[in-house]
């Protein structure tokens, strides 16, 4: 099942989203209504917040007295970290279960609102953060909540900041005027992503490609996008050794809109025996032989193996490639040579320019490049002599 982690700061609308995907048809769990369930009446969940805070955190009915709870809590981040260590892993077991529970094709929108805060972004095939000035959300809890200016300030500035929520963010929602502009955005999201993101996750397929060639100015967003995937992969996989690799991660260089990124792994017998997990974390492997280009050393070909992503609109090709492979180290020098000078920097997208003119197709492109990587593989390895470079370990 597709997993989708949904979050937004405190007033920014979260909860008219989430009602918005439940009307599409996801399966919902609330952060939020599961931390008041595992605290109610009765349970252990309570009584442990009792022994920690004392008695006056009860009402006289015995339920948890919500209000004196967070004056205990507000401004102690130790009193906090108690209250985290009762609550969190209460919730996360609730989760499990509903999770368990859901149908095999569900869409599963888990509403968290310290989804960013608490580190939780690369467990989700995809996050979702709501927006909205920060003015916005403080006339709404004014409006809405009853809160004062200053509380409303106090609440918000207790939260990630913007520019946190919106780097971990893989879709972002903004809601700043009227709630049929914001459902017309979910429901484009739905329909445009979700519901093929889904299927892909599935059936372990990965998402259609386009033909055409596309190459577009460099985007600030693509190491942050390689963040974030690298991120899952590795809570799939454990501590695995990922780079960022390809157009994509040198900065200034125009490129196809693809993420590049690269497993390392010690044999191609270890690379299948993680197809299936990978698959399961929205990067199915793709079908056929595959192999690098050896540039003149030993082999005309070096194999590898090839994945993409489940994700419609997040292009990304995997290469999982042997350790010390001629593809591997190639792949980690160019990268460093093209950062480190700017000069051969600019004759790559030069010879991409070039290029990009006389070929329509992502294919004749590829194949038309081959001349110029044969050239940059010769100077990368005298730059990589006079500097000493060595592929990083990490």
């Amino acid at each position: 099942m597709l997993m989708v982690g949904l979050t937004g700061g405190i007033g920014a609308g979260k909860s008219a989203v989430s009602a918005r995907l439940a009307e599409r048809g996801a399966v919902i769990i609330d952060a939020d209504r599961l931390a008041r369930e595992v605290v109610e009446p009765g349970t252990d969940g309570l009584a442990e917040i009792v022994a920690a805070f004392g008695p006056e955190v009860l009402t006289p009915e015995g339920a948890l007295d919500r209000p004196a709870l967070g004056a205990k809590v507000f401004g102690d981040e130790a009193a906090r970290r108690t209250l985290e260590r009762i609550i969190h892993p209460r919730v996360r077991a609730r989760t499990a279960e509903l999770v368990k529970a859901a149908p095999p094709d569900a869409i599963v929108v888990n509403d968290v609102p310290l989804l960013v805060e608490t580190g939780l972004t690369p467990t989700y095939h995809l996050v979702i953060v709501v927006t909205a000035d920060s003015e916005v959300r403080t006339q709404r809890l004014v409006r809405d909540r009853g809160m004062s200016p200053a509380e409303a300030a106090a609440r918000i500035s207790a939260q990630a900041d913007d520019a946190t929520r919106r780097a971990a963010a893989d879709v972002i929602l903004p809601n700043e005027d009227d709630l049929a502009a914001l459902h017309a955005r979910v429901d484009a999201l739905w329909r445009d992503r979700l519901i093929d993101f889904e299927r892909n996750v599935r059936l372990r397929t990965a998402a259609r490609k386009d033909p055409e060639l596309r190459i577009v100015p460099p985007d600030p967003e693509w190491p942050r996008a390689a963040e974030r995937l690298i991120g899952r992969i590795r809570h799939h996989l454990g501590p695995v050794v990922v780079h960022h690799i390809g157009s994509t991660a040198v900065p200034g260089l125009p490129a196809k809109d693809i993420i590049d990124l690269m497993l390392t792994v010690r044999t191609l017998a270890a690379a299948d025996a993680l197809a299936e997990r990978l698959a399961a974390a929205g990067f199915p492997a793709r079908a056929g032989e595959w192999a690098d280009n050896a540039r003149g050393l030993s082999g005309v070909t070096w194999p590898k193996r090839l994945h993409g992503s489940a994700d419609p609109e997040r292009p990304v090709i995997l290469h999982v490639r042997v350790a010390g492979s001629p593809g591997w180290r190639f792949a980690l020098l160019m990268r460093d040579h093209l950062r480190a000078v700017p000069a051969a920097r600019d004759a790559y997208a030069a010879a991409k320019a070039e290029l990009a003119l006389r070929f329509a197709g992502r294919a004749e492109y590829a194949a038309a490049k081959e001349p110029w990587f044969d050239e940059e593989a010769r100077a990368a390895d005298d730059w990589a002599l006079a500097t000493g470079w060595q592929p990083p370990e990490s």
